[in-house]
């Protein structure tokens, strides 16, 4: 349960930042270069590759330098195992919204009643 509570929370802290979240989105495309990927970005190179190492050691992406260009693209497991938190999480809540509203309406129609 640790390793998968520490591989959660390195997957949502890569994706708390917005040009992180872009550049997987962006991946969801099919592989991109580096340079392709920083390309809607105004930072330097080596600003952008913080942000890329970030994914890669969350492990949402991954990349292979072919001479000199750096091809990045997305490891869908990462980013399944963050879905199914969040599913889980989602029926859960859905559960107790649930049994409160039937809490309040029979609670309603108890105090109709008197």
């Amino acid at each position: 349960m640790e390793n998968n509570q520490t591989t959660l929370d390195s997957v949502f802290q890569a994706l708390a930042d917005p040009t992180r979240r872009a550049v997987i989105q962006k991946l969801t495309s099919g592989p991109a270069s580096v340079k392709e990927l920083a390309e809607p970005f105004d930072m330097a190179l080596p600003s952008f590759m913080k942000h890329i190492s970030v994914l890669e050691n969350s492990g949402l992406i991954q990349s292979e330098k072919v001479g000199r260009v750096r091809t990045c693209e997305i490891k869908p497991k990462q980013l399944s195992a963050a879905e199914k938190w969040i599913n889980t999480q989602t029926v859960l809540w859905e559960g107790r919204m649930e049994r409160m509203a039937n809490y309040v309406e029979a609670l309603a129609a108890e105090n109709k009643g008197d």
